[in-house]
């Protein structure tokens, strides 16, 4: 069994503030034990963690990761985890290619404000 972690082990290996650690924990996503004033991590809550910083970094929300989290159950082939997670990702997709349209669309609007500038800033030139 690997060896417990410290609260700053886990802030150090997964280039996380301690504070945000704390975050996890008082949304319940996490449950170290307890020594006194000292918080105890197991490898699960290492795995749990990292299960939400890559859910954050591909834009989930915390309630969508916590939703994740909590569908895996060790005992199952975990489908409906897996079924959840694609709908989700597909969802994301969807999204970002939403706001790439905007930001395109929002491009050529610049560009055109911008070619209207110009063209008053040549004329008073003139």
């Amino acid at each position: 069994m690997p060896a417990p972690y410290s609260i700053s082990d886990l802030a150090r290996e997964l280039d996380i503030t301690t504070r945000a650690i704390r975050f996890y924990e008082e949304q319940g996503m996490l449950a170290p034990e307890r020594r006194g004033q000292e918080r105890i991590y197991s490898a699960k809550d290492r795995t749990t963690l990292k299960l939400i910083l890559r859910g954050k970094r591909i834009g989930f929300s915390l309630a969508e990761c916590k939703e994740l989290i909590e569908l895996y159950d060790p005992t199952s082939d975990n489908r409906v985890q897996l079924q959840t997670f694609m709908r989700k990702i597909s969802e994301r997709r969807t999204q970002l290619d939403q706001q790439l349209l905007d930001i395109q669309q929002m491009q050529l609007e610049l560009d055109t404000a911008e070619e209207r500038c110009l063209a008053a800033l040549e004329q008073t030139q003139a």
